[in-house]
């Protein structure tokens, strides 16, 4: 069910001094009828990204005259976006990185679109589910607890280097989950194979360059996660293959060792995408979770936006994935509870919740924004009245170069509450 009745805040919340977006696109000395350099920068991200929204409308074979309606969709945000860099404060701005996807949003419902994202994430569901069992035993297979919860974290990252939404703001998809796998095996964006981590295959590096041009010369759409399964690569060595610590915001360290202490007593998690994000990055983590006793909330989009999981879906997986007994690979989901969070965008602003989940999330001990839409570009620096845990991957250079750090790094980012 969609959730009704009025927005709250998450109880949690420290509200004083709380702003939902991270990064300022303009200060109160800006002038408010010119842009600045960061709404333009912002304003031609999302630009960018309005073919491929147009292409993957288009192919939406649940709405009549697709075609037509996602060309309507095309031009009317591309007008939106040209009003707001002549006047910041017309379509109710000034923009922000809320703003601008609430508008997005806005758009496509009104030209007919609810889940332009749907097939795909049926597909790479289905394909993360194959492997949830794999994933899990070898998490279970690591003994020291230290090393098992790092494991677990590094498969938070390894999930979210399938999103699908992050690369919609590019030209090309594929293109960039190819672009971004090379990344990630460089400790710096550089040129050169003397730059390679070492170890690094350069005969693996020329065959996914191969299979990278073979695939975008078919113009068909491959998963990622798929590519690794052909090519022997399995989801855990990409768990190792992230960029090398340390990263730019990497407070992992810090998270163990009170994972150690098993502190936490109930937990509420701001999940993100669809497949192998959800089902092999963060259902890992949240069943290891519940083994050491604690409640785990998943909190969800009540409305679909771009590749994330909603409410509903996550309902649907969980019911895949428990058995006859109701357990998740022998673990007891009693304290494990799903929640419409009430958003229907890729970030979240944590005054504006449903009413259910403020319920639920009342008395919790942690707060997880996975994902770079609510963990970095909205969230950051919010402030809890418990501990909290921001975890994603840097996947828009603009988010890369305002925290110091290189496209594709790794962003955790824990604080311990202080009576």
């Amino acid at each position: 069910m969609e959730s009704s009745g009025e927005m709250v805040a998450l109880p949690v919340l420290l509200e004083s001094n709380y702003r939902a977006c991270t990064i300022p696109y303009r200060f109160p000395s800006d002038n408010p009828k010119k842009p600045t350099p960061t709404e333009l920068s912002w304003i031609n991200l999302f630009s960018n990204s309005i073919h491929s929204f147009r292409k993957r409308a288009e192919s939406d074979d649940t709405v009549p005259d697709a075609p037509a309606r996602a060309e309507k969709f095309a031009q009317r945000y591309a007008e939106i976006l040209e009003d707001l860099k002549r006047d910041p404060e017309s379509h109710g701005g000034p923009p922000d990185c809320i703003h601008l996807c609430q508008l997005r949003e806005q758009v496509l419902r009104e030209v007919g679109f609810r889940d332009i994202f749907k097939k795909v994430k049926d597909e790479e569901n289905v394909k993360a589910l194959s492997l949830f069992q794999e994933v899990v035993s070898l998490n279970d297979a690591i003994e020291d607890e230290a090393k098992r919860a790092e494991n677990l974290i590094r498969g938070i990252f390894a999930g979210n280097i399938f999103d699908l939404g992050s690369a919609q703001s590019n030209s090309s998809l594929l293109e960039k989950k190819f672009l971004g796998l090379l990344l990630l095996q460089r400790p710096r964006v550089i040129s050169g194979d003397d730059h390679l981590q070492p170890g690094f295959n350069k005969i693996f590096l020329n065959r996914i360059i191969g299979m990278y041009f073979i695939n975008y010369r078919r113009s068909s759409f491959t998963s990622l996660a798929e590519l690794f399964a052909k090519d022997g690569m399995s989801f855990q060595a990409s768990c190792q293959n992230l960029v090398p610590r340390p990263w730019v915001i990497d407070d992992l360290d810090k998270f163990i060792s009170k994972w150690g202490r098993k502190s936490w007593k109930k937990v509420v998690i701001f999940v993100d995408n669809s497949g192998a994000d959800i089902i092999l990055g963060i259902l890992p983590f949240a069943r290891e979770l519940l083994r050491r006793g604690v409640q785990v909330i998943l909190a969800a989009n009540d409305l679909p936006s771009i590749n994330d999981i909603t409410y509903t879906e996550l309902i649907e997986i969980m019911a895949k994935l428990k058995d006859e007994n109701g357990k998740l690979l022998g673990v007891d989901t009693s304290n494990l509870f799903i929640a419409n969070s009430g958003n229907d965008l890729p970030v979240i602003d944590l005054s504006r919740i449903s009413q259910e989940l403020a319920y639920l999330a009342s008395d919790v001990d942690l707060v997880i924004l996975e994902g770079m839409g609510r963990g970095l570009e909205t969230n950051l620096y919010a402030q809890f009245k418990c501990d909290s845990m921001k975890i994603a991957m840097v996947k828009h250079q603009e988010v890369a170069e305002f925290l110091g750090g290189r496209l594709y790094d790794c962003v955790i980012k824990y604080n311990e509450f202080q009576n």
